[in-house]
Formats: C-alpha cells, structure tokens, sequence
C-alpha cells in the first residue's frame, strides 16, 4: 500500500489510463504503447501495478506483447495476414457475416465448455464496457474485444486461426463504415442483451444454448447490416 492506495487500486487506475491512452489515440502510428516505466511515471503507479493491469489487457484481447519489442494495441497480427489483405477486396460485410456463423457458434459452445469464473467475469466487463460506450470507433474496440476472448476461451487452436483470419478482414475499412451504419441506440441495447445471453448460455456451461444464443445474435447482426445498406443505398 503506498498513501493508502492499495496496489489493487494502483492496477485499476493503470488499466483505466491504458484504455483512455488506446481510445485517444494518443501512441505511436505502429500502435507500440510507451514502456512499463514510462506509464508508471505518467500514471503515478508503481510498475508492478502497470505490469498487472497489462496482463489484464493482454487476456481481454486489448493489447499484445512481442519479448523485447514492447506492448502495443490489439491482438498480436496473424502470421498469415497477407491471406486478409488478399481476402478483404472480395469479401463485403455479408460475406464476412456469413463466416462469423460458420464460426463463431462453435467457438461460443466450446467456451461454455471450457470457461472459468475469471474468464466469464471478463466477458461480462467487456460487454458493459461495449454498450455504454457512445464513441463508434470505442464501441468496435471493445465489441471486438469481446468477440476474441470468446474465441480465445474456446481454446482450439484450428478455430482461433480461422477466426483471427476473419477478424483482419473485418477490420478493414470498408466493414467499419458499413458496420456503422448499424448502430443506432436501438440496436446497440438489442446487441447488449444478445451479448448477455450469450455470456449467461456460457457462465451455465450450456453449449448448445451458447451455440443458438451466439448464432441469433449474428443473424440479426447481418439482418440489420442488409437493410443499413439498402437503406444507404437508396438515399
């Protein structure tokens, strides 16, 4: 404890920064985070404090570390990222959408199988983190965010590859803005309650409703996708 702060406290105040710092934008342009030093300075924290709220960061899917390199935001790049680059012309948000259910629903069921107490917990901060966010760039942070440690929970390495290929390409451009187009207050109290059901089906180590609940929450997803685009396409 240092002037009565314990360093639990010290950990939440370091992991409240790191999000403000992502979601300022306020690091360098190859998305590398200043050093544990260098934020225990800034934020008034010990190290200790920094490293914790780091590796809290690193298991949601907000940052990733490379041994020697540094901290930076996000999921550390698939090796086969190049395939994404290939993949995203073709591949509109539909298409996309079309992948997520091919997907997703399995890796849904297998964290229902395989999840701890800690990992449900972080599910559920992450999905209030993403439905009282107002910013939209924030709001896919941390939706996506939640997405990756679902996929992460599932712990098949096969699935997570695919799923990490996927998720390159819906971090293109074009899937952001068209992904926008989506979000209305609506909608964003509807995906807050599918990501709760979703997240209940796994706390209940239910699979097959993890399955279903992740699937309806897709399909109404790509539903509302289909009719945005209509919708923009005729104004």
């Amino acid at each position: 404890m240092t002037n009565g702060v314990t360093e639990s406290e010290n950990t939440t105040v370091a992991r409240t920064r790191v999000r403000e710092l992502i979601r300022s934008g306020e690091v360098e342009s190859d998305g590398k985070l200043p050093t544990e030093r260098e934020l225990s300075v800034r934020f008034g924290v010990s190290r200790r404090a920094v490293r914790q709220a780091l590796d809290v960061l690193e298991a949601e899917g907000i940052v990733w570390r490379k041994q020697g390199k540094g901290t930076f935001i996000g999921v550390e790049p698939d090796p086969n990222g190049h395939l994404a680059e290939k993949i995203a012309p073709d591949a509109d948000p539909v298409s996309v959408m079309e992948a997520r259910l091919a997907i997703e629903p399995e890796l849904a069921a297998l964290a229902a199988r395989r999840a701890t107490g800690e990992d449900v917990a972080r599910l559920r901060a992450l999905a209030d983190r993403t439905s009282k966010t107002t910013d939209a760039d924030a709001a896919e942070l941390w939706d996506g965010s939640l997405h990756r440690l679902i996929a992460r929970i599932a712990g098949n390495p096969i699935l997570q590859t695919a799923f990490t290929l996927m998720n390159e390409v819906r971090s293109q451009q074009r899937w952001r803005q068209e992904r926008d187009l989506a979000r209305s207050a609506d909608l964003v109290a509807e995906y807050d309650r599918q990501h709760q059901l979703i997240i209940a089906a796994i706390d209940d180590r239910d699979e097959a409703a993890a399955r279903a609940a992740m699937r309806d929450h897709l399909l109404a997803l790509t539903t509302n996708l289909e009719r945005a685009r209509a919708r923009d396409r005729s104004e």
